[in-house]
């Protein structure tokens, strides 16, 4: 029995381990690959855009859904058929010649991608006891950052031999490799069998998440103003969330338990640090990449390289963040690590032309050992807040937390940008305003970090579940 479990839990590790490192890596090798897909699929820069937020959108719109199915169903199952709506989507992309189905094909790696991430961590924290969970969900972080910082370098690699088809490709491979391994997973894990799924308040969610996000990603683009459809956009969005909230306030079985929010001070804090945390932050290699090629005049092979610095730091200190966490109350631990990402974004809205890569360079590493500190022990937070059974939606709800934070720290920097520069960044009479857009910039997302300080501080212990 004991090596039965044993080999169960290195099967969890194994398989969510991977599917943990495809969905980010797809995502940072895609940026670099996106001038040539333009160049060979013949895409403006708004539709090379839609390449990469149609994922994130959709990605975001299934997640809480997908997590609330994996606890009614089983989560096994549900992350196996992500691997193959991934696998089967990735291959599509690989092959796609127009934009519609590159587009397309994109959408459905995110219902993918949304299944492998509502299930992953809820998998992890199924299998192994309260006393282990930090370590391996800081195993698990670990592989996140790991594939963001591999992305760039790998991805640059795939699109300059090989094409960038083969950075889909590569995904088709490692997906398969992970399905057969799933494959022998034999145990299922279901959190709350027999529950109805909640189809009115899922469409609700979806459509408001749709609105908000086209919303506050399509404002700069349209000069903002109050009567601009953005505008329009973000007040339907907020309207259904408001409808949204008194509906899953009053249905038997909500898919987004509001109740959950209120009644569970811990995880509602916690999953609000996640989503302050990578709303500020997220945007840190957009604007480091955009200073390093327009200001100091790298290469962007040079200008990945110089940032895999941060997420590096990160894979190597989560593991170790994570077995901490298991040790000192969480809360405390993601508290410093937030804290050192808002001293380097303070230190960053101080750099101009003049910077020493080498500045540079020590604060990513600095902001490496805050995102370890924070991401590893802030997920063990959220999981141990709650029940067995409701693992997958808490997974879910942290995973929805980093997309939507991604999706605004993009949107929040093109603003800022467009505010200081408009349309010229890339040219030389701009690059006054460019330094100026992103010490801004940096300056907000410093003091998003120091609200997120107190909202981490302000939960309190985790629970053992």
């Amino acid at each position: 029995m004991g090596s039965l479990q044993r080999e169960v839990k290195i099967i969890a590790i194994l398989t969510t381990t991977s599917a943990s490192f495809l969905t980010p890596f797809v995502s940072s090798a895609t940026n670099i690959a996106l001038p040539n897909i333009g160049l060979e699929l013949g895409l403006d820069t708004v539709m090379l855009g839609w390449v990469q937020t149609s994922f994130l959108l959709t990605t975001a719109i299934f997640l809480l859904p997908l997590g609330k199915v994996a606890d009614i169903t089983g989560r096994k199952i549900v992350f196996l058929v992500g691997l193959v709506v991934y696998t089967a989507s990735s291959f599509l992309a690989s092959i796609a010649n127009s934009a519609t189905i590159l587009i397309m094909s994109r959408i459905f790696q995110g219902i993918g991608g949304a299944m492998l991430a509502a299930t992953s961590v809820a998998i992890l924290s199924s299998v192994f006891p309260p006393q282990d969970r930090g370590k391996v969900l800081g195993i698990n972080v670990a592989s996140v950052y790991t594939s963001i910082a591999l992305g760039p370098f790998i991805g640059g690699i795939l699109t300059q031999y090989f094409g960038w088809r083969s950075i889909f490709s590569m995904n088709v491979l490692v997906g398969l490799l992970t399905l057969l391994l799933a494959l022998r997973l034999k145990q299922e894990w279901r959190g709350t069998p027999g529950e109805r799924f909640d189809i009115f308040g899922s469409l609700l969610y979806g459509t408001s998440l749709a609105a908000i996000m086209w919303g506050t990603l399509s404002i700069s683009s349209y000069g903002g103003g109050f009567s601009s459809p953005p505008f329009y956009a973000l007040l339907m969005g907020a309207f259904i969330m408001i409808c949204l909230v008194i509906w899953e306030g009053r249905t038997k079985y909500p898919v987004l338990d509001v109740r959950l929010f209120l009644n569970n001070l811990n995880f509602s804090l916690s999953n609000l640090s996640a989503l302050i945390n990578y709303a500020a932050t997220y945007a840190l290699s957009f604007l480091l990449s955009l200073y390093l090629q327009v200001i100091k005049g790298f290469t962007p092979q040079v200008a990945g390289t110089i940032l895999m610095a941060q997420p590096v730091v990160q894979a190597l200190l989560s593991p170790l963040a994570g077995w901490l966490s298991d040790r000192i109350d969480p809360s405390k631990v993601a508290s410093v690590g937030i804290a050192l990402n808002a001293i380097g974004l303070f230190v960053l809205s101080t750099i101009n032309g003049e910077t020493e890569i080498f500045s540079i360079v020590v604060i990513l590493i600095l902001m490496g050992i805050g995102f370890a500190l924070f991401s590893s022990p802030n997920t063990n937070a959220i999981m141990s807040s709650v029940g067995r059974e409701l693992f997958g939606v808490a997974s879910a709800t942290l995973s929805t937390m980093r997309t939507l934070g991604q999706t605004f720290s993009i949107a929040l920097a093109t603003l800022v940008l467009s505010v200081f520069v408009g349309s010229e960044i890339l040219k030389p009479r701009s690059l006054g305003d460019f330094i100026a857009g992103i010490h801004v910039a940096f300056l907000i997302f410093g003091v998003l970090c120091v609200l997120g300080v107190f909202t981490s501080l302000s939960r309190g212990k985790k629970k053992q579940v």
